[in-house]
């Protein structure tokens, strides 16, 4: 048996032209340039030699096709493998960014110097011995699915943003469901107009589109809020513009009064309603110069939380008309928010808009203290390529950027904090500009008596430990 029959007699009969393709294009060139070349010469007597030189090209042909097969056999172990290594690098690195988590909060809760507080440094213990001394009267009775100190709380926030009712929302991201739900009824146009950057679009997991059944629209991919003229432009019809105030992926950035007033104008020229995610508007009244009623009345329906700056359990409150708010409560009884009893979180925002809400200004100026401290020590560290994100906050939050590795930031800020007991920047994420990571900064009750020079200090500190 020569080569060529004992690999058809391996593989067995009928094989023999597969096994060719398979096992490479050696064996089938060799035999085509030895035919070729016989015909040509017309000497039929040097067969032989012709074809020792065809199974010298069938075997160099099947050396590859041999060697390609068992890569190819390799391939599916070599890629288990490589995922195996890529799952135990992403567990490592949850491991350590847990790590780092429990170090942050750890050296929060003891920190002698911090900006703000943090939501993770709450324990059991204190909400609830806080939540205890909350009740003005101890008798008084427990709500039942909404009514009573729920609807006391509502009836505030009404009364605070000059609407004709407001409901309460266990979560945000219901209250702006439903609003956005009920005004696409209303205007007959499930289009909502909104910037890309903003809540729906980023943390809610696409419910606008896959619980309600709404379709977004971006008057503009820029990192700012839109302007007029963008609204005026879209090119197609829309039933509602939603306004995050302030734009927080962006930087918590506000427009002025005037192009607010101007984009909410624009809006009802174009047969639109105007719903403001007001999460963080109980700290915008600073910038526009404006009462909170003159800045809720621009919009149709405004959502607004009681954690984010008020220092509640949870919750959020949608408010506008009567009718509106009716509808709104019919939904949030469909989508599950009906609650039975809800009053940790109505007591805990009560006592948020009593507490905190009157400090709001405070805590907006002295962010913008803090903030150009910041920028200015930065400078005289000599750290490249920083940014201060407004220069000049609008709110009592602002973003930094710094052209480091956001885990070796975070990481230089825990040991800032455990070392020196001062903490300045908390976690940082890869998220920022080209190049750049960032973190947010917020100025609150424990960053009132913070000086040029404390935060000439921490910043010199964090900087040497990078």
């Amino acid at each position: 048996m020569n080569e060529d029959t004992e690999a058809v007699a391996e593989r067995g009969p009928g094989a023999g032209g597969d096994g060719d393709a398979a096992r490479g294009p050696g064996r089938a060139a060799g035999r085509a340039a030895g035919r070729a070349a016989e015909q040509a010469a017309g000497r039929t007597s040097d067969r032989d030699s012709d074809g020792g030189s065809d199974r010298v090209d069938g075997q160099a042909g099947d050396q590859a096709g041999d060697q390609a097969a068992v890569e190819a056999a390799g391939a599916p172990d070599r890629a288990a493998a490589a995922e195996e290594r890529t799952e135990a690098a992403e567990e490592a690195a949850e491991e350590r960014a847990a790590a780092v988590s429990e170090r942050l909060v750890a050296a929060g809760r003891t920190a002698r110097r911090k900006l703000s507080h943090s939501l993770r440094e709450a324990t059991l213990a204190g909400l609830l011995a806080e939540l205890g001394a909350l009740a003005p009267d101890p008798d008084e009775p427990a709500d039942v699915y909404g009514d009573a100190v729920v609807a006391r709380l509502e009836r505030r926030v009404a009364e605070l943003l000059g609407t004709e009712d407001a409901a309460f929302f266990p979560t945000g991201t219901m209250a702006q469901q439903i609003a956005l739900r009920c005004w696409a009824g209303r205007t007959g146009n499930p289009v909502v107009a909104l910037h890309p950057m903003s809540h729906p679009e980023r943390w809610e997991g696409d419910a606008l589109s896959a619980v309600s059944g709404l379709r977004t629209v971006y008057p503009t991919g820029e990192p700012r809020q839109p302007t007029a003229s963008e609204i005026a432009e879209l090119a197609e019809p829309f039933g509602t513009l939603m306004l995050e105030l302030p734009l927080r992926d962006a930087g918590f950035l506000l427009p002025t009064w005037e192009e607010l007033s101007a984009l909410v104008a624009t809006a009802r020229e174009r047969d639109a309603v105007v719903h403001f995610d007001g999460a963080r508007l109980w700290e915008s009244a600073t910038h526009f110069g404006r009462s909170l009623p003159e800045i809720a009345a621009l919009a149709d329906s405004v959502y607004v939380s009681f954690y984010k700056s008020l220092g509640g359990l949870s919750g959020a409150a949608l408010a506008g008309t009567a009718p509106l708010v009716a509808e709104a409560r019919v939904w949030r009884h469909r989508y599950g928010g009906q609650i039975f009893r809800q009053f940790p979180a109505a007591l805990s925002a009560l006592a948020g808009l009593e507490r905190e809400l009157p400090k709001l200004p405070s805590y907006v100026a002295q962010a913008r203290k803090v903030a150009a401290a910041m920028s200015a020590s930065l400078a005289a560290c000599e750290v490249p390529w920083f940014r201060v994100n407004p220069q000049a906050p609008h709110t009592h939050q602002f973003q930094v950027w710094l052209p480091y590795d956001a885990d070796r930031l975070t990481e230089a800020g825990v040991r800032l904090a455990e070392e020196t007991g001062t903490v300045l920047f908390r976690r940082w994420s890869p998220d920022g500009p080209p190049g750049l990571s960032v973190t947010e900064v917020e100025v609150t009750e424990p960053g009132l008596s913070w000086t040029e020079s404390d935060v000439a200090t921490a910043v010199r500190g964090f900087v040497a430990r990078l």
